[in-house]
């Protein structure tokens, strides 16, 4: 049975720039920043705001939500039980795009492999 089927869930929305995330409706309507009133980016289900201060978090959610990946611990209907890995520090995201960008990785392959080195084989299985 689908985990987000049965439930109605809310998705984080974040806007980076003021770091604030907050949880809307999963719609198509432009959700706005409290604060600076710029479109918030949609984040996920499963989204983890770090805190304020904490700007190595930050920026490796900006680097993330830049790449086009999202913060889905699960498949997005909630099937998959496959948790997704995400970085969470900018020395993370630092050592992930050196090996992808040595193994001629895209940045967001790089970004999601759980081991920086498993990023071109799990880019190789993606391609076949």
């Amino acid at each position: 049975m689908c985990r987000y089927a049965m439930t109605f869930y809310r998705v984080h929305y974040v806007c980076v720039p003021c770091r604030r995330s907050h949880k809307y409706a999963w719609d198509d309507a432009t959700h706005r920043c409290t604060s600076c009133r710029r479109p918030m980016v949609l984040a996920g289900h499963d989204f983890a705001a770090p805190r304020r201060r904490n700007d190595s978090g930050w920026a490796a959610v900006a680097a993330v939500l830049g790449a086009g990946l999202r913060y889905e611990g699960f498949e997005v209907c909630g099937c998959g039980r496959e948790p997704k890995f995400r970085p969470r520090t900018s020395a993370q995201v630092r050592a992930r795009r050196r090996v992808g960008h040595r193994l001629g990785v895209s940045e967001a392959a790089a970004l999601a492999a759980r081991d920086p080195y498993d990023a071109s084989s799990s880019a190789l299985r993606q391609l076949r």
